[in-house]
């Protein structure tokens, strides 16, 4: 194992990923250095040529293939990120490309992909199901295969990342790496270890596809039952059994993050940087709060960007609910003239901005008596939520918390 990932080899594969990569320079976050007691600096794969970082492991690996091994044409499996590098590596060198991928890929990963020269096919309901697909098609028709992860030289290219973060921050304490299959994780940690074993090196996944941990837990890779997150390049059952070696031994520390910390990481990323990074490069931003404040340097590797316009509506919507920045309440007052005003002036006074409003005359068959009022509005977070409720309450209603639905 350890011929394979040496330093000689981050160093070739470095130079190598120059002639295609973009800097990706770190950027201090005084807003999550200030949140979390540490200095954060973030590492924005998501402005990397393809949205994505996988462009590393993709460009590299394929500039090692023989040109016979070009000519027969060039297939992997991906949920989305690996298949852009591919397609862009392939194209470069003159090479065929077929990428399979799940058909829950969100729309601008397939269309970016085929952009770049691929032929795209969708497969399976999960990428384990299209990875075996792409590897059936290397059988039959003579492909080669390029495996997004579990491929040391593929890792290698990946772990090109480690090394531009310690010569730009020496002394870096803390690397957090998004984990899917494990591939970006086994170069950042190996290179990071062999640079300086005193750096930790964690590794985060969803909650919903906690593939890494499983292993861990059981000492080789396993395949657990289902991959349920909505970091779709992180959805994988399984780590890969070439990359698992280097994950047991380099990695410190593994941290799982549910999906509802990766909706207000998004807020957080669009309103203190203005950067769109798709929900699996999140999970390093989510990871920060679990970890102690002890003012050290980390960095939090923003893994990529691709993120399509409705799901970064959804995700938007969701993260404004759970930051009580829109709420819906429901009151139940008699059909009257000038009680829509009441309500509506309570609101007003205290600065909330009415977004919609529902009014339900059969909530009883007593109209005079009451009907319904759900009015969804616009706060600046709890405490001003707070405020707008308790001026409900003064002027004589009863407001309870309803389901917002936009």
């Amino acid at each position: 194992m350890a011929d394979m990932l040496t330093l000689d080899a981050f160093e070739e594969a470095s130079v190598k990923v120059k002639e295609v990569t973009q800097k990706t320079e770190l950027v201090e976050s005084p807003h999550f250095s200030q949140m979390t007691g540490n200095r954060v600096y973030l590492k924005p794969e998501n402005m990397q040529r393809t949205g994505a970082y996988k462009v590393r492991g993709a460009y590299y690996k394929i500039s090692t293939l023989a040109p016979e091994e070009l000519d027969r044409g060039i297939v992997t499996a991906s949920a989305g990120n690996h298949a852009q590098g591919v397609a862009f590596a392939a194209t470069r060198a003159g090479a065929k490309s077929v990428v399979v991928m799940p058909p829950t890929t969100p729309l601008i990963k397939v269309e970016r992909t085929k952009g770049y020269g691929a032929d795209v096919v969708l497969y399976g309901d999960v990428y384990d199901e299209s990875c075996d697909y792409a590897m059936k098609l290397a059988e039959d028709e003579g492909y080669t295969f390029i495996h997004p992860f579990n491929d040391p030289t593929v890792a290698t290219g990946q772990g090109t990342i480690a090394m531009e973060i310690v010569q730009e921050l020496p002394l870096v304490d803390t690397i957090l790496v998004p984990v899917g299959g494990g591939g970006l994780a086994c170069g950042v940690s190996t290179f990071a270890k062999l640079y300086n074993p005193k750096i930790r090196v964690i590794g985060v996944e969803p909650q919903g596809a906690p593939s890494l941990a499983a292993a861990l837990e059981a000492g080789h890779p396993v395949k657990i039952p289902q991959a349920n997150t909505i970091a779709d390049g992180t959805a994988v059952l399984e780590v890969g059994d070439q990359v698992f070696p280097y994950l047991q031994q380099n990695l410190d520390d593994v941290i799982t993050v549910p999906d509802d910390e990766l909706i207000v990481s998004f807020l957080d990323m669009v309103e203190n940087h203005k950067m769109i990074v798709e929900n699996s490069g999140l999970l390093t931003v989510a990871a920060l709060k679990h970890l102690p404040a002890e003012n050290r340097r980390i960095v939090s590797i923003l893994s990529g960007g691709n993120m399509d316009v409705i799901t970064m509506s959804s995700v938007v919507q969701h993260g404004l609910i759970q930051r009580d920045r829109i709420f819906t309440v429901s009151v139940l007052l008699p059909d009257r003239p000038g009680m829509l005003v009441r309500v509506a002036s309570a609101i007003a006074e205290q600065n909330g901005n009415v977004i919609k409003l529902e009014h339900n005359q059969f909530v009883s068959t007593n109209r005079n008596a009451a009907v319904e009022l759900r009015v969804t509005i616009e706060a600046f977070g709890t405490d001003h939520k707070q405020q707008i409720i308790a001026a409900l309450q003064e002027a004589g209603f009863r407001p309870q918390l309803a389901q917002t639905m936009l």
